[in-house]
């Protein structure tokens, strides 16, 4: 349950700790007083969206930070663990969250940070807040599902789990084929495109590496009379009358005439010898080479056209001979596959029909669980509302299917199917004797929804270990005898439930284990919003306002007196 709020520097608020205790927490005060400043102010805790709005004018940040108390066992522990969030024995987790002026947002549990995800997925286990959005819903008859698989979640989760998954397969599946369909004539296009370049690059008959060789054969025959001159002249230097092979054969037979006199010229005559037969080896090569150079313009020509063939298959498809051939390996690929998209096509449509068949199957189950958890349902809200003063009233639920020639053929009918199934639910009412069951939507009065809603929250509360319930004006339109049948009725739910209850009505107020007065005190300089806790005498006072107005009498506070002590007997009778 939660046990301690504090907030400060949020909105009109700036330093606010309201203790809760169990049982049923009542917050009142006059419009505008601040009352649903508390609730965003919680809601934050729960995973709210932040916004620098919230922090109070002239401050850097806003500070909510909220004290739960957490049963052994319960969810919220579970998922605190999952964070790596440690909480000790006693239970306690701390959740406080700064924003600063700027919008951004700081969450801490126990003194952990965390992120935004992460406090969303715990946050419907600590608290679950119901206000007149809730109410609202009843009107939209598309929500009408979400109440009932709530309640049947324990008889529904299995099946709605396997069709979840089948329908998620189906949905994908099904939209593969459409975009096949729709896609049917670019592909043939691209065929078309992807066949013209495979072509024109099998046609260059491409050799990996072939563009660097011919640039280096193109360097070659550019320079090609360079180069057999500068062969011919060293090679004319070398070898000839008078020339370096005959002046370093000179030298070497000087050389060897003297060696045997003088043993130093040994070493000086073996260098002569090998520079001699090394220089007589490259005269043999250049001579060769020499007579290799056969030049033809023919060939520099036929390069120059190779590499222009090769530069125009680069500017389309890749910067390299090397990536040219990968591109058309690629698209080699890609026309293999689409050569084979009849086969591809069929075997996406008897996968669906495959998927479809199961969906049949699991929308057919799910709808009988759902249709047994909607007559349980509808049985124990006629039962809530005969103790919140509707006696006469009946109540149905209308589970019902829709035929659609696009559908999913089930029981030999095509029908509608979306993520919750094959299922359309509608809440019908007949408040009055005689008439007949119509939609909640359509004929109900604002009390008369506030009662529908209190009997559904009062039954989803059995179900879930939630232990903090919030009702936010469920009470709205209601008076008379029916707002005392609410009165009771929540104080029942708090016997099982923490429960706060933010209300206008006395009767609701005078059953409250803790009664707060939410009210907004002004000076010359500020705004600000004071959460009071009252006391006995406190809370005549404030119920006696409640009844009357501004003007509070004698006569006023007796009643409320009276109120109090039979809220105090309803309770321990209860």
């Amino acid at each position: 349950m939660l046990v301690e709020l504090s907030i400060r520097n949020f909105a009109i608020i700036k330093s606010v700790t309201i203790s809760f205790q169990k049982g049923l927490n009542i917050l009142t005060g006059e419009t505008g007083a601040g009352k649903s400043i508390i609730i965003d102010a919680l809601g934050l805790l729960l995973g709210g969206r932040a916004s620098a709005d919230f922090v109070r004018y002239g401050e850097t940040r806003a500070e909510v930070e909220g004290l739960f108390e957490l049963p052994s066992g319960h969810p919220a522990l579970t998922v605190c663990e999952g964070f790596g969030v440690q909480i000790e024995q006693d239970g306690m987790l701390v959740v406080r969250r700064d924003i600063s002026n700027q919008g951004k947002s700081i969450i801490r549990l126990n003194g952990q940070m965390v992120t935004l995800a992460m406090l969303r997925e715990l946050g419907p286990w600590l608290v679950t807040v119901h206000g007149q959005h809730d109410t609202h819903m009843l009107m939209q008859s598309d929500k009408h599902i979400n109440w009932l698989d709530a309640y049947g979640e324990s008889a529904l989760g299995a099946a709605k789990a396997e069709y979840s998954q089948l329908y998620a397969a189906f949905r994908k599946t099904k939209q593969d084929l459409e975009r096949m369909a729709r896609n049917e004539r670019e592909l043939v296009q691209r065929i078309d495109l992807l066949s013209y370049q495979l072509s024109e690059i099998e046609a260059a008959a491409l050799a990996p590496g072939e563009d660097e060789k011919l640039m280096q054969q193109r360097k070659k025959w550019m320079n090609i009379e360079k180069v057999y001159s500068s062969i011919q002249d060293a090679y004319r230097s070398l070898y000839g009358d008078q020339k370096g092979m005959d002046w370093l054969g000179h030298a070497m037979g000087e050389l060897e005439r003297v060696a045997g006199y003088e043993e130093q010229l040994g070493p000086i005559l073996e260098t002569v010898q090998n520079a001699y037969y090394q220089i007589e080896d490259v005269v043999h090569k250049l001579r060769q080479l020499s007579y290799q150079m056969d030049f033809e313009p023919a060939q520099l020509a036929e390069v120059e056209s190779r590499l222009d063939q090769i530069q125009s298959l680069k500017r389309k498809y890749g910067k390299s001979v090397d990536d040219i051939l990968e591109y058309a390996a690629t698209i080699q690929d890609e026309l293999d596959d689409m050569h084979h998209y009849e086969d591809r096509l069929q075997q996406v449509q008897e996968r669906l029909s495959e998927i479809a068949a199961d969906l049949a199957v699991e929308a057919l189950e799910l709808s009988a669980i759902r249709q047994e958890c909607a007559q349980k349902l509808a049985v124990e809200i006629e039962q809530q509302l005969k103790e919140l003063h509707m006696e006469r009233a009946r109540f149905a639920i209308d589970v019902r299917q829709t035929p659609d020639e696009d559908g999913v053929e089930i029981d030999g009918i095509k029908r509608q199917v979306d993520a919750n199934g094959m299922d359309q639910i509608e809440f019908l009412i007949s408040p009055n004797p005689g008439e007949p069951l119509r939609p909640l939507a359509k004929i109900a009065s604002g009390g008369e929804l506030s009662r529908v809603m209190l009997a559904i929250k009062t039954i989803l509360a059995g179900t879930d270990q939630v232990e903090t319930l919030i009702f936010d004006e469920v009470d709205t339109g209601v008076s008379g005898r029916a707002a005392q049948a609410i009165a009771e009725k929540l104080a029942r739910v708090a016997g099982q439930r923490q429960v706060l209850c933010i209300t206008h009505l006395p009767q609701v107020a005078s059953m409250a284990d803790a009664h707060f007065l939410i009210k907004k005190e002004m000076s010359e300089h500020e705004t600000m919003t004071i959460v009071s806790r009252l006391s006995d005498d406190e809370r005549v006072i404030e119920l006696a306002r409640m009844l009357s107005g501004a003007e509070v009498t004698a006569k006023t506070e007796e009643h409320a007196r009276e109120m109090i002590l039979l809220g105090r007997e309803r309770k321990t009778v209860g």
